[in-house]
């Protein structure tokens, strides 16, 4: 393993972060990660059988809510694998390559999230304030246009970030201080001038991100006045009650991400335990929210994951 300190100008790897002093707790710490991920995998491939299978929820709102799955699935994937690679078999060098790539995995991906985020935040403003265009406004093929958009805006904003690192030398320390490859992590290890890359990183956060983040918030201030609109409160929660999924998925999205980057910009002092924690609460707990919160609040997808439990409990039986 080549020394975190190495004068390569050309880096061949970056060392991922460990908790120093508490290399014993890495095992551990794989065995909880590894639950996470094989539930995040199982809940995220249950709702994309379940909603493959039912065919009421062949709707928009189910469509976006696969596609949310399918981005969890390679998000979660391209990372934790190669994080309980390094917690258990303490491999914890990484390609030059492998890095970038899996940057740009992580940054595209979520990305594509943010922008699904918003497509069901304008589902659920069309359902509730605009219920006689829903159908034929958000039609099936027009939600398959909205999932082709928001995975080409993903890699057009978020593809430059690579390759503005491609050029740069690293000529000193390579550890990084997450167990995975994000943009600003491998930027801060740069030994050149990085104000292109902070420039554009932060641009592009701003303008999907950010432009998301405030789009939703206003479809909300939109939905809001339409249901204060309505006679009785009853009516209103029961309207405004659609609408809780959506919410608690999206909080689930942006407070990991604040957070990561809040202590990205203002943590530079915090124990690297930090770091490492708030990185795979960033990959891994929307992963395993996502599904549990839809499954809780839709009876289709309840009704289906029972039948399921049944039909395996009486063969078992059998």
């Amino acid at each position: 393993m080549p020394s975190p300190n190495s004068s390569d100008l050309s880096p061949s790897s970056f060392i991922l972060a460990s908790i120093p002093g508490q290399e014993v707790a890495h095992f551990w710490m794989a065995i909880l990660l590894c639950s996470m991920y094989i539930l995040a995998v199982t809940s995220n491939c249950a709702v994309l059988f379940i909603v493959k299978a039912e065919p009421s929820l062949h709707t928009p709102m189910y469509f976006f809510l696969c596609m949310l799955a399918a981005i969890d699935l390679a998000l979660s994937t391209s990372t934790v694998p190669r994080v309980l690679s390094f917690y258990w078999f303490n491999t914890r060098e990484i390609s030059f390559a492998a890095c970038l790539i899996q940057m740009f995995l992580i940054h595209t991906l979520s990305a594509i999230e943010s922008t699904v985020l918003l497509a069901m935040a304008v589902d659920r403003y069309m359902a509730i304030c605009h219920p006689l265009r829903y159908t034929a406004t958000l039609t099936n093929a027009a939600t398959a246009k909205i999932g082709l958009v928001a995975m080409a805006r993903g890699v057009v904003f978020f593809l430059p970030l690579p390759l503005l690192l491609l050029p740069l030398p690293f000529c000193g320390s390579r550890v990084l201080s997450h167990s995975f490859c994000l943009h600003q992590d491998v930027m801060n290890l740069a030994c050149a001038n990085t104000t292109p890359s902070v420039v554009y990183g932060l641009t592009a956060i701003l303008l999907v991100m950010g432009v998301d983040a405030i789009l939703i918030c206003l479809s909300y201030i939109l939905i809001l006045k339409s249901v204060l609109r309505l006679a009785s409160w009853k009516e209103r929660l029961k309207v405004f009650s659609t609408c809780v999924a959506h919410i608690c998925v999206v909080l689930a999205f942006y407070v990991p991400l604040i957070g990561l980057s809040v202590v990205h910009r203002f943590g530079k002092d915090l124990a690297p335990l930090v770091h490492i924690i708030m990185g795979n609460v960033y990959i891994l707990v929307p992963a395993v929210l996502n599904p549990i919160i839809y499954g809780v609040r839709t009876k289709q997808i309840q009704r289906r994951i029972l039948n399921l439990i049944h039909i395996h409990s009486d063969r078992t039986a059998q």
